[in-house]
C-alpha cells in the first residue's frame, strides 16, 4: 500500500530567463503523440519518516528548484494552440512549476529491485502523471515533467520521473539528473555553472524481468560470432546482445498461443533500436545540447531464419551491417551513477516499455562492470519461456 503524503509545486530558482519559447524541430515533432517515458530510480538508503520529511524531502525540493534554473523548459508546458493554423511549441512562463508527490510506501522493496519476473502493475504506485490543462484562451497545456519521491520506512527511496519525449531524449532526461543529483550531494550548482497525456491503463497483465549479460557472457557471444564469420566489423557488445535479445524473444513468443501457421514462416520479424545521432550531426551538436537527437536503425529477418539455428548468428550479422552503413552507435546511457547523495541507484525501471507490444529497456549493469542490463516487461507465460531461451542460448554459444 502507498499513501500520498504531500502534493507540491516546485518552481526554478530565480536568476533565470522570465520566459522561454521554442519551437518544436522535425526531431521532436516526431515525439509528439509518443507516451509519457517513465523510470524509477530506486535507493537502498535506510532512513526514518521523519528524517526523510524533515531533512531530505526538503533538500530534493530545494536542489530540483536550482536545478530546473538551468533546464528551464522542463518547468514549462508542451502548447497545443487552440487555433489549429499555428503549430505545437515548448514554453515556460514565470509562475510555471513542476508537479512533486512525496509518498510513503510498505510494499516490499526487496522484491521490487529484483531482477526475476514481478507483476509490473504494482510499478504504477510509485509514478506520477503528466498533468493536462487549458488555459483562458483554449490553448491545452501538458506538462513536460512530474516527480514522485517515495519512502520505503528503514530500506530505501524511490525517485519517480515523468517526461514527455518532446522536451528531450534519453541523453538530455539524464544529464537532467545528474546535475539535480550533483546539486543534491553537493550542496549548489556551482559546479553546473562551470500528445495529450494519456493515464496509462491498469492492470497490464505483464510482469517485469531484469536480464544482465556480464563481461564474460558478452565476450563468449562475440567469439561464438566472430568464430563463424571472422571477417565481420562492429561486432559490439550491443550488437550481441541485440541479437541475443532479438531471436530469444521470438522464439518465446508462440508461448501460450496456437501453433503459427506454416504460412507465416515467411513473414517479416523487425528489430527496431534508437540511435544517438549526436556524433555524426553536421555541423557538430554542442556539449550542452538539450532536447532530441536521436535517429534509428531498422532490422528484417524472415521468421524461419530468426528462429533456425543460424538465428542468431544471422541477427548479429544483419544488426552490424545497418550499423556499419547507417549509424554510429545505439542510444545507451548510464543512470546506476546519478547520486543525490544517498548513493549509487540500487535498481532502474523504464516502465515505458508497459506500452509497447514487444520492447526493451537497455542501460549499462549497475552491478556488473562492462555488462549491460536488459529490462523486459511480457505476460508472465512468454516471460517464462523467454527465461528459458535467454539462458540456453548463453550456454550454447
Amino acid at each position: 500500500m502507498t499513501i500520498l503524503l504531500e502534493s507540491c509545486q516546485i518552481a526554478p530558482a530565480p536568476g533565470g530567463a522570465a520566459e522561454l519559447s521554442l519551437p518544436m524541430t522535425f526531431i521532436d515533432i516526431f515525439w509528439l503523440h509518443f507516451h509519457p517515458i517513465r523510470r524509477l530510480l530506486f535507493y537502498e538508503f535506510p532512513c526514518s519518516k521523519a528524517y526523510f520529511l524533515e531533512t531530505l524531502v526538503p533538500k530534493l525540493k530545494e536542489s530540483l528548484s536550482l536545478a530546473l534554473k538551468h533546464y528551464l523548459p522542463l518547468a514549462g508546458n508542451l502548447v497545443y494552440p487552440s487555433n489549429t493554423e499555428k503549430k505545437p511549441i515548448i514554453r515556460y512562463v514565470a509562475g510555471e512549476s513542476v508537479s512533486v508527490s512525496i509518498a510513503e510506501s510498505a510494499n516490499d522493496f526487496d522484491n521490487l529491485v529484483g531482477n526475476h519476473a514481478r507483476d509490473a502493475d504494482q510499478f504504477y504506485d510509485f509514478m506520477p502523471q503528466l498533468q493536462l490543462t487549458t488555459d483562458e484562451s483554449g490553448d491545452k497545456l501538458l506538462q513536460l515533467l512530474a516527480v514522485q519521491v517515495t519512502l520505503f520506512p528503514g530500506r530505501g527511496v524511490c525517485i519517480g520521473l515523468t517526461n514527455h519525449h518532446s522536451a528531450g531524449d534519453a541523453n538530455s532526461i539524464v544529464g537532467f539528473l545528474r546535475s539535480w543529483a550533483s546539486i543534491s550531494k553537493h550542496g549548489g550548482d556551482e559546479e553546473l555553472l562551470m500528445t495529450q497525456a494519456p493515464i496509462f491503463p491498469l492492470p497490464t497483465n505483464r510482469v517485469r524481468a531484469t536480464y544482465v549479460l556480464n563481461e564474460s557472457a558478452i565476450k563468449k557471444l562475440k567469439d561464438a560470432v566472430l568464430s563463424r564469420n571472422p571477417g565481420l566489423v562492429h561486432t559490439s557488445s550491443f550488437v550481441v546482445m541485440a541479437a541475443h535479445i532479438w531471436t530469444c524473444l521470438v522464439r518465446s513468443l508462440a508461448a501460450g498461443e496456437e501453433e503459427r501457421a506454416d504460412d507465416d514462416s515467411d513473414e517479416l520479424q523487425t528489430f527496431l533500436f534508437a540511435v544517438d545521432s549526436r556524433a555524426r550531426s553536421d555541423p557538430p551538436v554542442p556539449g550542452n545540447y538539450f532536447g532530441n537527437c536521436l535517429s534509428y536503425g531498422m532490422v528484417r529477418i524472415r521468421h524461419q531464419d530468426l528462429v533456425g539455428n543460424e538465428g542468431f548468428f544471422l541477427a548479429a550479422e544483419s544488426i552490424a551491417d545497418v550499423i556499419k552503413k547507417q549509424v554510429s552507435g545505439s542510444a545507451r546511457v548510464d543512470l546506476y551513477s546519478t547520486d543525490f547523495g544517498w548513493g549509487k541507484v540500487r535498481k532502474l525501471e523504464t516502465l515505458t516499455i508497459d506500452g509497447e507490444k514487444y520492447a526493451m529497456s537497455l542501460c549499462k549493469a549497475g552491478a556488473s562492470e562492462g555488462g549491460l542490463e536488459v529490462g523486459l516487461s511480457l505476460p508472465k507465460v512468454k516471460m517464462d519461456a523467454f527465461a528459458a531461451a535467454f539462458a540456453d542460448g548463453i550456454k550454447g554459444s
